[in-house]
């Protein structure tokens, strides 16, 4: 049966400042349905049908806005991740001659834009549609020159276009000084369903052959490594689980699992998405194929969760509860001349565009 495609949107608490946070629900033609919050343009549910028909919520996040304020949403569930996405050395960069200080919240670096990132804020809402087989909601965020230790006056919109089975996340970014700019989304994927235990089982697909080896701190060496012959080769399919902790492999203690940018195949110049990941779980038959024109895509297995974290099923969240898969630049672009280039400059739009296209597979 058909469904109808809407959009429509309720209260979802109130900040400490008296701001009101909204909370929309997209849903498609084919029955998937996003919630979306307008603190840090969170997607706090993804529900999507499995080969048998029932639909349950595959993200991860928290019930409340009282546990994303409280808790700082330190695992950056469903989040906006901005200025900058991962992690960049020290805390600091030099773009132009100019040396910029950023904040260290992840000692020793900066991570995700800072102590109050993109994910932190409340974007405002400049477009809600209803569309012939979905939906689409655009919010902004004017991020002053300063933020974070950032240069430049920078505007940025999100734009989430739920249609059919494929939910589209595209960034867009304009600013009056040259800074650095990397955005992305962050949800953690369990497509046997949002508390349901490990991923460990999910067989991923990446399309890279390479990746960036990174320090004890989680920070670029400078080198791109090839995949094959090492537990980072997943460009035949394989279960999450199969190599995840495999006691050989420096990489893998460095991040206590899988947190680790893969640099993706083909040209990524285009406009247009191409593939980039294909996610299955075996028992439900759920299947995600991730979209991007972004040169790379991090994956992050959940390693930091250890059960304090409650989600939206009343369940704790223990490692690995889900993943992550980040269509982004690379990690710590601005201080290495030879990643492609996070700049921006006056008179130049930034762009990014993923989609994750939601199916089953028996």
């Amino acid at each position: 049966m058909r469904v109808t495609s809407s959009i429509t949107d309720e209260p979802f608490g109130t900040l400490s400042d008296g701001t009101v946070v909204r909370r929309y629900m997209l849903t498609s033609s084919s029955g998937i349905a996003a919630r979306i919050l307008t603190y840090g343009g969170i997607v706090q549910e993804l529900w999507a049908p499995d080969a048998h028909g029932n639909t349950v919520n595959v993200t991860l996040g928290f019930a409340t806005l009282d546990e994303y304020v409280r808790t700082g949403n330190s695992p950056y569930f469903g989040a906006v991740i901005g200025r900058v996405a991962n992690r960049i050395a020290r805390g600091r960069f030099t773009l132009d001659g100019v040396t910029y200080c950023l904040p260290v919240n992840q000692p020793p670096n900066s991570l995700h834009g800072g102590t109050i990132g993109f994910d932190k804020h409340v974007w405002e809402v400049v477009a809600a549609e209803t569309l012939l087989d979905g939906a689409l909601l655009t919010m902004r965020l004017l991020s002053p020159s300063g933020d974070q230790g950032y240069p430049g006056n920078l505007e940025a919109e999100v734009t989430y276009t739920l249609a059919g089975d494929e939910l589209c996340i595209g960034f867009t970014a304009t600013t009056d000084a040259p800074t650095v700019v990397n955005l992305t989304s962050h949800p953690y994927w369990n497509l046997a369903g949002e508390g349901a235990g490990a991923i460990d089982d999910h067989v991923l697909t990446l399309h890279a052959g390479r990746y960036t080896p990174v320090d004890a701190t989680l920070i670029p060496t400078g080198e791109i490594a090839a995949v094959a012959g090492t537990p980072f080769d997943f460009t035949k399919p394989a279960t999450i689980g199969s190599r995840i902790r495999d006691p050989s492999s420096v990489q893998l203690r460095h991040a206590r699992g899988y947190d680790h940018n893969f640099v993706l195949d083909d040209d990524r110049s285009t406009t247009t998405p191409v593939p980039a990941a294909h996610l299955w779980e075996p028992t439900s038959g759920r299947t995600i194929d991730v979209y991007t024109d972004q040169p790379g895509i991090q994956l992050y297995s959940g390693n930091f969760l250890d059960g304090t974290l409650r989600g939206t099923s009343g369940r704790l969240y223990r490692q690995g509860a889900g993943l992550a898969l980040e269509p982004q630049r690379f990690p710590d672009a601005p201080n290495q001349p030879s990643f492609p280039s996070t700049a921006l400059r006056p008179g130049e739009a930034y762009t990014a565009k993923s989609s994750f296209r939601f199916g089953t597979d028996t």
